[in-house]
């Protein structure tokens, strides 16, 4: 069975809402540059979501100590690494926290050269293959799922950008061990942030037929 990511929430309120359909993850954004940057003080609600659903922090190349206090203080079950984050970048986090799942992200497009993930197997929990934008994801684009063909090593993989409830077909006829969760975002919302609950649940209702 798929795990779920719903990524990108701010509102408090909603945020409640989705947890009760209880995905595997929720993912905040903490990029300043992000239209779906999770407030102060809603982000202090993010420490009493239910322990079975792992939180997960969004950064973009942001200061490794920032990201590190956020992991304490939020009690973060992941941290998204976004940017250009390095694999020194991602061994630190690891070192600090062992049972933190550290997700690295990877912008795809036609051209992408998968062997540069090679230097990320031993420090990455996840990769995670989204659309390659200039605003590091978040765009509603799909990208060609076939370019992953081209992926040869044997790292468990997110699959996000764009993916909307048109695609459940699509994603049930993908046969790849190692896809191990969809990120779901823009697609299901109202609007920046603001999450659609009833469109969610019904994206896990077809996905579990």
């Amino acid at each position: 069975m798929l795990k779920l990511k719903v990524c990108g929430m701010r509102l408090a309120a909603n945020i409640a809402a989705v947890a009760e359909l209880q995905p595997d993850y929720l993912g905040f954004i903490f990029y300043e540059k992000s239209p779906r940057l999770i407030s102060d003080v809603s982000a202090e609600l993010i420490k009493y979501i239910p322990s079975e659903i792992k939180t997960v922090g969004v950064f973009v190349n942001e200061d490794i100590e920032k990201v590190k206090d956020k992991v304490i203080a939020l009690k973060l079950k992941a941290v998204q690494l976004h940017g250009s984050e390095s694999p020194e970048y991602c061994a630190a986090l690891k070192s600090d926290f062992p049972t933190l799942e550290v997700i690295k992200a990877f912008g795809i497009d036609e051209d992408f050269d998968f062997s540069a993930l090679e230097s990320y197997l031993e420090v990455a929990d996840y990769f995670l293959f989204d659309t390659k934008t200039k605003a590091h994801g978040g765009s509603g684009k799909t990208f060609n799922w076939s370019v992953l063909d081209r992926y040869t090593y044997s790292k468990p993989y997110f699959l996000s950008g764009g993916i909307d409830l048109e695609h459940t077909t699509a994603i049930k006829n993908i046969n790849d061990e190692r896809l191990y969760a969809l990120d779901i975002n823009s697609r299901f919302e109202t609007e920046p942030g603001l999450k659609d609950a009833a469109k969610i649940k019904e994206f896990i209702k077809e996905m579990n037929k």
